[in-house]
């Protein structure tokens, strides 16, 4: 199961993602919120704290939920304060019951990560690719516009078109069709 532990929170956060299951794993940790509390309510345990990117709207609760839980964080640079363990490109990683393949997908940071699972038919799209053909920023330290295209498009690839669901850094996960918002978001960024 997924639930989004931001939902509601009025601070400036990202959307923090709990996965339960047989390896119960938080998809960022949000910031400015109690986290910690916020994951307590529902799971006695976590067994790691995975990261799309280290934007501090991402990480800003990481400390207090590692220290928490006493876990480990994963992500694509280790040389980011916080990040105990490098997920490599097209590394497979499991959350909760099923497993994902990280992709890595600079162009809004360059240690940005997507998790797509084909069993579960599910992506987590972090801060690249938004409902209604929203897509990250690139004016931040790091963007890069074409390099943000490159990497919404190879999500495309990567992607079955009956994709079931899928999970973005800020505002709601997408349900209703989440291949065609992809597709968009790849037209929308072209095009501004």
């Amino acid at each position: 199961m997924i639930s989004n532990l931001a939902q509601g929170v009025q601070a400036f956060t990202s959307n923090v993602f709990l996965v339960t299951g047989d390896r119960p794993v938080l998809v960022d940790t949000g910031a400015n919120f109690d986290a910690v509390a916020a994951v307590s309510d529902r799971v006695d345990d976590l067994e790691a704290v995975i990261l799309t990117h280290t934007h501090r709207d991402h990480v800003g609760n990481l400390a207090a939920v590692k220290e928490a839980f006493d876990v480990d964080a994963w992500g694509y640079d280790t040389a980011v304060d916080g990040v105990d363990h490098a997920i490599a490109d097209e590394e497979t990683v499991q959350l909760g019951d099923h497993d994902y393949v990280a992709l890595h997908t600079p162009g809004h940071k360059n240690d940005h990560l997507c998790f797509y699972s084909a069993e579960a038919s599910v992506l987590f799209a972090g801060d690249l690719i938004f409902q209604n053909g929203s897509f990250g920023r690139t004016d931040l330290e790091e963007g890069d516009r074409p390099t943000l295209i490159e990497s919404i498009d190879r999500v495309l690839e990567w992607i079955d078109p009956d994709l079931e669901e899928m999970h973005t850094g800020h505002g709601p996960s997408v349900t209703n069709d989440p291949y065609g918002h992809v597709e968009l978001s790849a037209q929308m960024a072209r095009q501004t």
